[in-house]
C-alpha cells in the first residue's frame, strides 16, 4: 500500500469509531496480485506480523503495566528501499549486546510491547525496561530534538557543568530537591526510577545555569587541577587561586580571566589619586596572607576616615581594573606586594 492509501484507511476506520491499526489487507493478495502491483513499479515494505496479546511487563518506573497489542498496528519493519527502520534493529542490537536494561522515556512505553513480542520471536533475553517521565520547557511544550534544545553539544558549548546536567538528569521530577554535587558517586543513592513522578517535569534553562555556578562553587581545588592547567593554571598558587574564584564564576572558562588579574598585567582604573598614594603607603610588609587584607584596610581607615565602598571601591578598581569580582582578602596575597604596588601608583603591572 501507498502512505495515501494507509491515510485514507485510518481515517476511514477513525470516522467508524474503530482503533485506525493496519487491516492487514495485503495479506489477502495473490501472487497475481502482487504481481500487478509490482508491474506498477510498486515495492512492498515488511511488517511483523503482533499476536493479539496482552503484552505486561514490571516498569522500573511506572510499575505494573501492560499494552493489548491488539490495538496496535503491526509496525513495519523494513522500509520498501530496504532500509531498516528503528525497531528491529534496536532489538537485534540489545539482544547481540546483551543489554539487561532500557532506560528511556515514558513516550516509548507502547514501542516497549511490540520490542517484548520481537525480543521473543528472535529468541533473545528480555531485558528490564523502564520508562521516566519526560521534560517540558517552563511553559510545558515538549523539548525537540529536531530544534536542537538540550543538546549535549549546545550545554557544553555554554559553559554548562557536566555535573549539574547530571544532577538535573537525576534529581529533576524527584522527591529529592535539586542540588550541586561534586561527584557522580553523591548521586548514585538519589537513582531510584521508581521515585520518579508521573507528571512531566518543567526543565527551567535559568535553573540549570544557576545550578551550574553552584556546582562550580562547590567543587575543591583537587578535583580542578587538570581543568586548570587547560587554562594555564598551574604552580603553588593554583589551590589558593581556586578558593578565591570559584564563587564568582558563572563558568570555568572565566578562570583565565581572573588567573590574568593575579599573574598577569592588569591596567588599574585610577578612582582617586591622593587615596591610592597613601593607600601604597600604608602597604604591610611581606610576608602576605589571608589576614593581610583586614590588617591593611584597618591601617587605612584610621589614616583616612574612610569607611564602606568609599574605602573598598578604589582599591578593588585599582588592583583588578574591575568594578566587581572575588574577595580582595583572597586575591591581595595571590597578587603579591611587587604588583600591588604597581597598580596602586598607576603603573600596569
Amino acid at each position: 500500500e501507498t502512505a495515501d492509501e494507509l491515510e485514507r484507511r485510518r481515517k476511514r476506520m477513525q470516522a467508524r469509531g474503530l482503533p485506525p491499526i493496519y487491516d492487514r489487507a495485503a495479506l489477502q493478495l495473490t501472487s497475481s496480485d502482487r504481481a500487478a502491483l509490482e508491474a506498477e513499479g510498486r515495492r512492498p515494505h515488511w511488517r511483523f506480523k503482533l499476536a493479539g496479546e496482552t503484552i505486561a511487563w514490571n516498569d522500573l518506573a511506572r510499575g505494573a503495566s501492560h499494552i493489548d497489542c491488539a490495538s496496535l498496528s503491526d509496525p513495519v519493519l523494513v522500509r520498501e528501499d530496504g532500509t531498516y527502520l528503528y525497531t528491529l534493529p534496536s532489538v537485534v542490537d540489545d539482544i547481540d549486546l546483551g543489554i539487561t536494561h532500557v532506560i528511556r522515556g515514558e513516550d516509548h512505553v507502547t514501542n516497549t510491547a511490540v520490542q517484548i513480542q520481537l525480543f521473543r520471536a528472535l529468541g533473545g533475553t528480555v531485558p528490564a525496561f523502564g520508562h521516566h517521565n519526560l521534560l517540558v520547557t517552563a511553559s510545558g511544550e515538549g523539548l525537540s530534538k529536531r530544534s536542537g534544545a538540550l543538546s549535549v553539544t549546545s550545554l557544553r558549548e555554554d559553559g554548562i557543568e557536566p555535573l549539574a546536567v547530571a544532577a538535573l538528569a537525576v534529581l529533576t521530577g524527584s522527591s529529592a530537591a535539586v542540588r550541586p554535587v561534586t561527584s557522580l558517586m553523591e548521586l548514585m543513592p538519589e537513582a531510584d526510577l521508581a521515585h520518579l513522578s508521573r507528571t512531566p517535569a518543567k526543565f527551567d534553562e535559568a535553573e540549570l545555569r544557576a545550578l551550574s555556578a553552584k556546582t562550580l562553587r562547590h567543587l575543591p581545588p583537587e578535583v580542578v587541577v587538570e581543568r586548570l592547567r587547560i587554562f594555564g593554571v598551574a604552580g603553588p598558587k593554583t589551590e589558593a587561586f581556586w578558593v578565591a574564584v570559584r564563587g564568582n564564576l558563572d563558568s570555568f572558562a572565566e578562570v583565565a580571566e581572573w588567573w590574568g588579574v593575579v599573574s598577569g598585567s592588569v591596567e588599574p582604573k585610577i578612582e582617586d589619586r591622593g587615596f591610592l598614594d597613601l593607600a601604597r603607603e600604608q602597604l604591610p610588609e611581606e610576608p602576605w596572607d589571608l589576614d593581610t587584607w583586614s590588617l591593611w584596610t584597618e591601617r587605612l581607615k584610621q589614616a583616612s576616615g574612610r569607611r564602606g565602598k568609599a574605602l573598598f571601591h578604589p582599591l578593588r578598581l585599582a588592583l583588578t581594573g574591575r568594578e566587581t569580582g572575588p574577595d580582595l582578602k583572597h586575591l591581595l596575597p595571590l597578587i603579591g606586594c611587587v604588583k600591588t604596588s604597581a597598580r596602586l601608583a598607576g603603573v600596569a603591572a
